[in-house]
């Protein structure tokens, strides 16, 4: 008990998944090349990190994500923002809303491969739409709960519907459009691999299409550690981002 209270929770985590893994490896009657065990497959790891491949790949793919998300997350509060404030404009806009936002990106692959071709875009385009509508949702709910009474407060005070906008509203919803944002955030990295499996010659997700093709499962499943531990990562800063963006408004973190 000592040693596992030397362990931090995310380190524990990762020690649990490891050896769960190895004991699978060896109970589990797969041969070693179908399912790798830790061993092999941090070789393989170490093996493109050695040769810097892996972070070309990285560097790539987060390009693409943070274009993607971060279009998609100021497109889709602004939009929130005047959508939440025009109620009977958005009766209209929100069945058009519900119809899109069910179908996966992926099934738009075939159009988005056409319209932008083969390399960064498609990929872009693809977590755009997988970023854009959790946000805009959240947005869009956030402002229709807002407070009444600081809407009055506004009004009395005179203040443009901008200035109500940034300094009332926004700070008022942004608990709830913290929770698109990282709802959204899982939403775009998913995507990200998989439109990188489809229409891109680089990125993590071309990475695990081209070892699958080479029958490397090694390579494979490193690069599947490498995307959970950047989800992590990415998971994290969003969190620091939130707790910071409150403690500026005076929220709760």
């Amino acid at each position: 008990m000592v040693i596992l209270r030397k362990f931090s929770p995310v380190a524990l985590g990762f020690l649990l998944v490891i050896i769960v893994w190895q004991l699978a490896t060896i109970f589990g009657g797969h041969q070693v090349a179908l399912f790798p065990p830790p061993l092999k497959v941090g070789a393989a790891l170490f093996g493109i990190i050695m040769d810097g491949s892996i972070f070309t790949h990285i560097q790539i793919s987060l390009f693409r994500f943070f274009s993607g998300y971060l279009t998609a997350v100021i497109i889709a509060i602004l939009l929130g923002l005047i959508l939440g404030r025009l109620p009977k404009v958005w009766q209209v806009i929100d069945p058009i809303v519900q119809v899109l936002r069910p179908v996966s990106p992926i099934a738009w692959s075939p159009f988005i491969v056409l319209w932008f071709g083969i390399g960064n875009m498609p990929a872009i385009v693809i977590i755009f739409l997988a970023a854009f509508f959790p946000v805009l949702l959240s947005t869009v709910s956030a402002v229709r709960k807002v407070d009444k009474t600081y809407l009055r407060i506004a009004a009395n005070f005179e203040m443009s519907q901008i200035d109500t906008l940034r300094k009332i509203v926004l700070p008022a919803s942004f608990p709830m459009i913290a929770n698109g944002l990282h709802m959204a955030l899982g939403s775009a990295w998913i995507f990200l691999v998989a439109g990188e499996m489809v229409g891109a010659q680089s990125g993590l997700g071309f990475l695990i299409i081209d070892a699958r093709n080479a029958l490397s499962l090694d390579l494979v499943l490193a690069s599947i550690v490498v995307i959970g531990v950047l989800g992590l990562v990415l998971d994290k800063g969003i969190h620091y981002f939130e707790a910071w963006v409150n403690k500026i408004w005076g929220g709760t973190t």
